[in-house]
């Protein structure tokens, strides 16, 4: 059988088809798109039509390049960017461009959330999670507040592939994984959170889907979809997740012990656990993975945002970057950065910047600045890394995912920065992978995730790395949490 997995991501959305039977991708597509152009500061906004044009032609493209085997296409996986906000009406239609991820417009919102349900260790306590700008739950109260008339038509609330899964299906409904990075569940018990509900409005109730089990099918492929893709009549669509959860299966980290780390424009750090790691500071995000298990995640904003801005103000390829990188010393000669260039997630400032810091004559060289700045990302995911550590999490290694995976430069880093061992995978396709695997195994009944993904998403050989200097950069995070604390007022 082949299942097409499908990744709608901030900056493009891609598609693969992976052979279940030999467990390679046989076919790839992509289309980019942007954010909305001129809104302010702070505000990060998609129109959902982007995504849904972006699948149908990225699907049509794979399915043209399966040739005759389309007729093998069995299932397919929608993976989608977090806690993005797609308010739709009572005909399913949307009503305004969708709140992303990124967008941090919502601070007051959050702080009035968490006021009405007696502040933070409360909100932890009641839900497992704060209520964080980026989440979903504020952006519908920022949209209540700030643009009523829009708020009086909404009908539905949806995730990004929660709308996908809809276009594909003509059913709404929600899984455990993504479902728990709204802030609008309780992650303990895989509920929604009525108090949380009410504080933001009673109407919410009956504006969210139906919630399950990440291993129940979002339904069946629309008849009419499958005919214009001339593709089988019973082709499945498994319940699909957030990028994480599927960048999860993707990278076979299905079994508890498993971490991951992805870099892409934002870094994740993530785990698989038996049970709910909730974190009573809320700095690590208490979610459920989309395999009916809990995962424990670590989100900064700024990883390959950060060192993107200065390769292309260099005008470098990756290849120039990566051998400038190699030139420097480790810790960059005294040359220390703090990538907080959009603001922070963890830790949570949201009105943080970008400060270089230890400028000398002999440091201040495009290449001493860009290892700077890969370092000073890395230790900005390593302080996330530390503090899952201290709720009882040690990996044996990590995995690593995303874009930033690709240069060898900074896995090296990566290695020593964490201290642990670090390797990457056979498929570079994380999320994409992942929900063609979890569509594989929707399709396929009495299969085992965790052996799909196993043999779907090998470890590549030969790419297992050591740590080589995790004295020194332990002292160098040091050296950038107190610099952080004495530049970057805590709210």
């Amino acid at each position: 059988m082949i299942t097409l997995g499908i990744d709608c991501g901030t900056q493009s959305l891609k598609t693969v088809a992976l052979d279940g039977d030999s467990g390679k991708i046989v076919a790839s597509a992509s289309k980019p798109y942007d954010l909305i152009e001129g809104l302010p500061t702070g505000h990060a906004e998609q129109d959902p039509q982007i995504w849904w044009d972006a699948l149908r032609e990225t699907v049509t493209k794979v399915l043209s390049d399966l040739g005759s085997r389309k007729s093998e296409v069995g299932g397919i996986g929608v993976s989608g960017q977090q806690h993005g906000f797609v308010p739709l009406d009572a005909n399913h239609e949307v009503i305004r461009p969708a709140k992303l991820w990124c967008d941090t417009s919502t601070t007051r919102q959050c702080d009035e959330i968490r006021a009405k349900l007696g502040g933070r260790e409360k909100t932890i306590a009641l839900a497992g999670n704060d209520i964080l700008p980026g989440f979903t739950a504020p952006k519908i109260l920022w949209l209540k507040q700030n643009e009523p008339e829009n708020f009086a038509k909404l009908a539905h609330v949806a995730l990004p592939h929660d709308f996908l899964n809809l276009k594909l299906t003509g059913s709404l409904r929600m899984e455990f994984g993504d479902a728990s990075g709204t802030a609008l569940m309780d992650v303990r018990n895989r509920t929604w959170c009525r108090e949380i509900f009410d504080a933001i409005d009673t109407r919410l109730t009956d504006m969210l889907p139906p919630l399950g089990s990440s291993l129940e099918p979002a339904g069946t492929l629309r008849a009419e979809l499958a005919a214009t893709w001339g593709l089988p009549t019973n082709v499945i669509v498994s319940s699909g997740g957030g990028d994480n959860m599927m960048a999860a299966i993707g990278t076979g980290n299905t079994r508890s012990g498993t971490v991951t780390a992805s870099l892409g424009t934002s870094g994740t750090i993530f785990a698989c656990a038996d049970k709910p790691v909730i974190d009573p500071h809320g700095e690590i995000a208490a979610f459920c993975d989309s395999a009916d298990h809990w995962m424990p995640l670590l989100c900064t904003m700024n990883v390959t945002i950060a060192t993107e801005a200065f390769r292309k103000l260099f005008g470098w390829d990756h290849a120039k970057m990566d051998s400038e990188i190699s030139t420097i010393p480790a810790g960059s000669d005294g040359l220390l950065f703090l990538p907080y260039l959009q603001g922070e997630r963890t830790p949570n400032l949201p009105q943080g910047c970008g400060v270089l810091h230890g400028m000398t004559t002999a440091n201040i060289t495009p290449a001493h600045i860009a290892r700077a700045a890969m370092e000073g990302v890395t230790l900005g995911m390593a302080y996330g890394l530390r503090r899952m550590e201290s709720l009882g999490l040690k990996p044996s290694e990590i995995r690593l995912t995303g874009g930033g995976s690709q240069s060898p430069a900074w896995r090296q880093i990566l290695a020593d920065v964490f201290g642990y061992p670090v390797v990457t995978m056979e498929s570079a396709e994380g999320a994409a992978l992942g929900a063609a695997i979890q569509a594989l195994h929707a399709a396929s009944p009495g299969s085992s995730l965790g052996d799909l993904a196993e043999r779907c998403s090998p470890v590549k050989s030969g790419t297992r790395l050591e740590p080589k200097r995790a004295d020194f950069y332990s002292g160098l995070l040091e050296k950038q949490n107190s610099l952080r604390d004495k530049t970057m007022s805590h709210h």
